[in-house]
C-alpha cells in the first residue's frame, strides 16, 4: 500500500543515521502510546491456487494480507528492542 518494498527499506537503513531516526520515531510512538492508523491498514489480495480443476469454490483461492512496509519495520524494531531487554 505504501509502494515501498523491503529492498527500498534495506537501502535506507544501511545508513546508521536513518536507522537511528527510525528507532527515535518508534520510541516516540511508544512513549506517546500512539500507533499511526496508516500502519494499521491492510489490503487483502486473492490469489488462485494452481492446478485446481474448478475455481468455483473458496478452497481454490488463497488470501494474502499486505501490510504497510514502514509499519512492519517499526514492529520489527519494537520486537528487537524487547528481545534485547529480556537478555539484559
Amino acid at each position: 500500500m505504501d509502494k515501498l518494498t523491503w529492498s527500498h527499506i534495506k537501502r535506507i537503513i544501511k545508513s546508521k543515521e536513518y536507522i537511528t531516526k527510525f528507532i527515535d520515531i518508534v520510541n516516540t510512538c511508544i512513549g506517546l502510546g500512539y500507533w499511526p492508523s496508516h500502519f494499521k491498514m491492510s489490503m487483502t489480495v486473492i490469489i488462485s491456487k494452481p492446478n485446481k480443476a474448478v475455481y468455483d469454490s473458496p478452497k481454490s483461492f488463497c488470501l494474502t494480507v499486505l501490510l504497510n512496509t514502514i509499519g512492519k519495520l517499526f514492529e520489527k524494531l519494537i520486537v528487537s528492542q524487547n528481545e534485547l531487554l529480556t537478555y539484559l
